[in-house]
C-alpha cells in the first residue's frame, strides 16, 4: 500500500505546477529544457549542452563535465484559444420523447487558453570517463483546454486535460572519440479528464435533464517505455544525433459522473459508472546536427512522430465492457524542422536564436475536436545563456508560436445515432508565448 501511494505522489508533486498545456503537436510537450527553448529546440539531440540531454539524447551525457551536472528548468506557457462559430447547426423541435429538446448554447466560449507553468528536473553522473548514469522527471505530453458553459461547441466538449509525467532513468557509455551511445527507461503516469454535454433537456428537471447538464470523464494509469541514443563524433566541430523513443500504452481506468439525475439521463444511459479505456502515446525518432564554425553555433534537426497510434479511444464500462462513448481522433503521422544558430559573445554570455515548423496530426476539420483545435504551427525563438562561474550558467529563452487558422465541423449525435448538431467554427488567432529559465550546475 505505501508503494502504491508513493507511485501516487510522484505525479502530483509535478502536477502542483503544471497545468497541462502542450507547446509541440498534438498532446507534445516540447519545453524539456532551459538551453533549446533559445534555438526553438533545433538539433536538440545532437546538442548535449545540460543535463536536459538525458531526454532529448541520453548518450549526449558523455559530453558533460565529470560529476554531477544538474538542470532545474521551469517555462511559463501562455495560450490562446477563441473560437469563432461560422454557421453551427442545430435540430429543431421536439426528439426522442415529448419535451425532449436539443440543448444550444450560442456563445464562443471566451478564450479557451491560458497561463501555466512546466517544471522539468534532470541529474546525471560520470561514474567514469566513458560510462554515466542519470535521470530526468519532466511532462512530456499534456493540454488543457476549457471554455465557458455558454460554449456552442458544449455538447462536444468544452473541457479537456491530459497530463503524462515522465521518470527517465538513463546511462550511456563512450565507445570512443567518435561514437557514443545511451538508453533509458521510461516510467509515465497519464492523467485524462474531459467534460461535454448532454446534448437533450427537460423543461422539468425531475424527469428529465436540465439545461447545461454534462459529464465528467476520468481516468489514469502508468506505463513504461524506452529511449535509445547515439552520437557521432563526425568531425571536431561536427556531432550528429540520432534517438528513438518507444509507443507508452496506458490502460486508463477511472470514472464517469454526471452533474444531474433524471429518468430520461437513465433512459439514455448517462449515468454514474466506472470507466475504462486505451490508449498508445506515439512514438519518435530524431536526426539532428551540430557545427561548431569559430564563435557559431549551427544546429539542425527532423523529427518524425507516430501519431496514427491515437486513432478512435473506446470509453466503456469499466465491468461490462459496454462502449459508452468513442473520442474520434484518426491522428496521422507528423514531422518536425528546426533551424538554430548560438553565437559565444564572450566568456560569460552566449546567445540563441532559431526558428521551426512543427506539423499538426489533425488531419482535416471533420476530425479536430473542440478541445484539441491544434494546427499546423511556426516558431520563432531566441534566448541568452550567462555563465555565473565555470561551475554554473543561467538559460534564458523565449519563443512565440504561430498557429494556422483550424477549422473544425463536429457532429452531435443522439444514442441511436441521430445528428443532433453540426458545429461549424474556426479559430484564426492562436497562438502560444513560452518564457523558461533554466539553472545548470556542475560539482
Amino acid at each position: 500500500m505505501m508503494r502504491k501511494n508513493c507511485m501516487k505522489l510522484i505525479p502530483a508533486l509535478m502536477l502542483l505546477g503544471f497545468a497541462g498545456a502542450a507547446s509541440a503537436a498534438g498532446f507534445a510537450i516540447q519545453n524539456q529544457a532551459g538551453s533549446g527553448n533559445g534555438n526553438a529546440f533545433a538539433g536538440a539531440a545532437a546538442a548535449a549542452e545540460d543535463a536536459g540531454t538525458i531526454y532529448f539524447n541520453p548518450a549526449g551525457m558523455t559530453y558533460l563535465p565529470q560529476g554531477h551536472n544538474i538542470t532545474a528548468v521551469g517555462t511559463l506557457l501562455e495560450r490562446s484559444i477563441k473560437y469563432d462559430d461560422t454557421g453551427t447547426f442545430t435540430r429543431a423541435g421536439v426528439i426522442a420523447a415529448p419535451n425532449i429538446t436539443v440543448y444550444a448554447p450560442t456563445g464562443d466560449g471566451g478564450d479557451a487558453g491560458g497561463l501555466g507553468l512546466i517544471p522539468a528536473g534532470y541529474w546525471s553522473y560520470a561514474y567514469s570517463q566513458a560510462l554515466r548514469v542519470g535521470v530526468g522527471v519532466s511532462p512530456t505530453f499534456g493540454n488543457e483546454t476549457e471554455y465557458s458553459k455558454n460554449f456552442r461547441g458544449f455538447n462536444s466538449g468544452f473541457f479537456g486535460s491530459m497530463r503524462q509525467i515522465n521518470i527517465n532513468p538513463s546511462v550511456a557509455y563512450k565507445l570512443n572519440d567518435m561514437v557514443s551511445l545511451g538508453a533509458g527507461l521510461n516510467f509515465a503516469h497519464n492523467e485524462i479528464e474531459f467534460k461535454f454535454g448532454v446534448p437533450v433537456q427537460s423543461p422539468t428537471p425531475a424527469v428529465g435533464a436540465p439545461a447545461g447538464t454534462f459529464v465528467k470523464v476520468e481516468g489514469d494509469d502508468w506505463a513504461t517505455g524506452y529511449n535509445l541514443g547515439a552520437m557521432f563524433q563526425l568531425s571536431p566541430n561536427t556531432r550528429l544525433g540520432l534517438t528513438y523513443r518507444s509507443k507508452t500504452k496506458f490502460d486508463l481506468e477511472g470514472e464517469q459522473k454526471v452533474s444531474a439525475t433524471g429518468a430520461t439521463l437513465t433512459a439514455l444511459g448517462v449515468v454514474n459508472q466506472d470507466v475504462k479505456a486505451s490508449i498508445d502515446m506515439p512514438d519518435s525518432a530524431s536526426l539532428a546536427i551540430s557545427h561548431q564554425y569559430n564563435r557559431w553555433q549551427f544546429l539542425a534537426d527532423y523529427t518524425w512522430t507516430g501519431w496514427s497510434s491515437i486513432d478512435n479511444v473506446a470509453l466503456k464500462n469499466k465491468d461490462t465492457g459496454r462502449l459508452i462513448k468513442t473520442l474520434s481522433y484518426n491522428f496521422q503521422d507528423t514531422y518536425r524542422v528546426g533551424l538554430g544558430v548560438s553565437y559565444q559573445y564572450n566568456e560569460q554570455v552566449k546567445t540563441r536564436f532559431g526558428t521551426a515548423y512543427d506539423k499538426s496530426p489533425v488531419k482535416s476539420a471533420a476530425y479536430r475536436t473542440m478541445t484539441l483545435p491544434d494546427s499546423d504551427r511556426t516558431w520563432l525563438s531566441f534566448g541568452i545563456n550567462y555563465a555565473l562561474s565555470k561551475a554554473s550558467s543561467l538559460d534564458f529563452g523565449y519563443s512565440h508560436i504561430f498557429f494556422k487558422t483550424a477549422r473544425a465541423s463536429a457532429n452531435v449525435t443522439s444514442a441511436t445515432g441521430v445528428i443532433l448538431q453540426t458545429i461549424n467554427g474556426k479559430w484564426d488567432d492562436n497562438s502560444a508565448d513560452l518564457l523558461s529559465a533554466a539553472y545548470n550546475h556542475n560539482f
